[in-house]
């Protein structure tokens, strides 16, 4: 009799169990496409705190390395991604870029971009966009 409980028991778990899998995969199928989007720089730049033009050149910097595919960047790279996020770019964005090489998180590529100078995250400059500038 005992064993026979256990037995009821397990197949009730596993209906359960089949039960959620089946609502699951429902709810999966019925929003293919949700999870295979791809985020705007505009959404990116809205998840960070970005204060300032400095923090919008970086975290427009990860966005095109991250979500974008360049392995590098130059200032036509990050005035198109400005203006992309319709957000008024920088006077220099040459100057920005140099201050955040003096603060770590960017340095010079190793080739041009387009006959232009170009640069890349560095691995602080990575973390502290993916801290969202938690210095801490």
């Amino acid at each position: 009799m005992e064993a026979s409980k256990e037995i009821a028991e397990i197949e009730k778990r596993v209906q359960d169990h089949e039960k959620r899998i089946s609502e699951l995969e429902k709810l999966l199928q019925a929003k293919p496409n949700s999870i295979n989007k791809k985020i705007s720089i505009k959404e990116f730049l809205l998840t960070r705190n970005l204060k300032d033009d400095q923090r919008q050149t970086l975290a427009i910097g990860y966005f095109l390395e991250k979500y974008g595919g360049n392995t590098s960047f130059n200032t036509s790279d990050i005035n198109k991604g400005f203006r992309d996020a319709k957000i008024k770019p920088p006077q220099n964005i040459n100057d920005k870029v140099n201050k955040n090489i003096a603060k770590g998180y960017m340095m010079e590529a190793v080739e041009e971009k387009d006959n232009k100078k170009a640069w890349v995250l560095t691995s602080t400059g990575e973390k502290i966009i993916e801290s969202n500038f938690s210095e801490g």
